[in-house]
């Protein structure tokens, strides 16, 4: 039942109370990321901010959500039994409720239907609390890209570019599991239900299959599938399929020559110790062209926003192959400092 109609509510809901509204993992879209009481999303590398005001509310709402593993961190930063908080839970499955966390108040209810009743009780609430607006501020903060020294390819600055040329609230943008969906996570402003097709489950090989439906389901839209290159091996095959039925699509696939986020964790707890992370690639721009599509290789951070423009001024299957450096493993963090905080 989450369709725009129910973040419509949600977001009036949030503005009337001064709520801080906050994803779930991987769900972004529930309500438009431009809602001036957005907070940004949990889940991995969330802004510190976010991380410190949930620990700090007394009061949590969690409205349609499971609160699995992700969204708290390893069920820490909301725990099972939450001492000192009290913790609202809204859920269509009466069997999820009470499972895992002690709700305080337990509502077996659509989230539709609570948010239509929510909403209409929030007109009556008063002022609104100061905390949605200035949670809105800091997820603004955090979302905005800055140049990373010595940084060759700034996938920062690519989704900057990005948001320069697309709209979010037609566009669907569509990743599978690793850590260069990271950048996106953190950096593009997503416009609503519908627009984010990621795996909660964290599944490698998601991204271009979800593109592919997206792109056949709504052909209005732009649709995006961002990959690893681990990630897109897992099941980059189905560009024969979107070529097949005539898709529109743009894949960015991100090449730092390896398994980026088991790497991240070999060098956070055994520094220098790799074992089976490195890929030997093909080269993905030339793979796209055996399979019909258009391509290009990207290296520069400045030649991306044009690159990108070719792109999207071509209709049917077209894929960017950016190769990056293992070196940058994340969004906050590389590889050298990793070890360091490890000695």
């Amino acid at each position: 039942g989450w369709g725009r109609a129910t973040a419509a509510m949600v977001a009036n809901l949030g503005r009337a109370a001064g709520l801080p509204l906050i994803a779930a993992f991987r769900r972004q879209d529930a309500v438009a990321n431009d809602c001036p009481v957005y907070a940004g999303n949990l889940g991995y590398g969330p802004n510190p901010r976010l991380v410190q005001r949930v620990r700090d509310a007394d009061v949590v709402l969690v409205l349609g959500a499971r609160l699995g593993e992700a969204t708290t961190d390893g069920y820490a930063l909301i725990t099972p039994d939450h001492p000192g908080q009290t913790l609202i839970h809204v859920h269509p499955d009466a069997g999820e409720l009470n499972r895992v966390y002690r709700a305080d108040l337990a509502i077996c209810a659509d989230v539709w239907r609570f948010a239509s009743m929510a909403e209409l009780a929030a007109q009556d609430a008063g002022n609104p609390h100061a905390g949605g607006a200035e949670a809105h501020d800091e997820y603004r903060a955090w979302s905005a890209p800055q140049p990373r020294e010595a940084v060759t390819l700034d996938l920062g600055l690519c989704v900057a570019a990005m948001r320069e040329q697309l709209s979010p609230e037609e566009t669907i943008i569509c990743n599978g599991a690793g850590n260069f969906s990271g950048w996106w996570h953190r950096y593009w402003r997503y416009g609503g239900p519908g627009t984010q097709l990621a795996p909660t489950a964290g599944a490698m090989g998601y991204g271009v299959p979800a593109a592919v439906a997206g792109a056949l389901r709504c052909p209005d839209k732009t649709v995006v599938a961002v990959a690893g290159d681990g990630d897109f091996l897992m099941n980059g095959q189905e560009l024969a399929t979107a070529i097949q039925h005539g898709a529109n699509l743009l894949v960015i696939l991100v090449d730092n020559g390896g398994y980026g986020t088991i790497r991240m964790h070999q060098e956070r707890d055994y520094p220098r110790r790799v074992s089976g992370t490195a890929l030997h690639n093909p080269d993905f721009a030339a793979l796209a062209r055996a399979y019909g599509a258009w391509a290009e290789t990207v290296e520069k951070t400045e030649d991306f926003a044009p690159a990108l423009t070719r792109a999207l001024a071509l209709p049917g299957v077209r894929l960017l192959h950016l190769r990056t450096a293992m070196e940058v493993i994340t969004n906050a963090t590389t590889i050298t400092a990793l070890r360091d905080r490890a000695r």
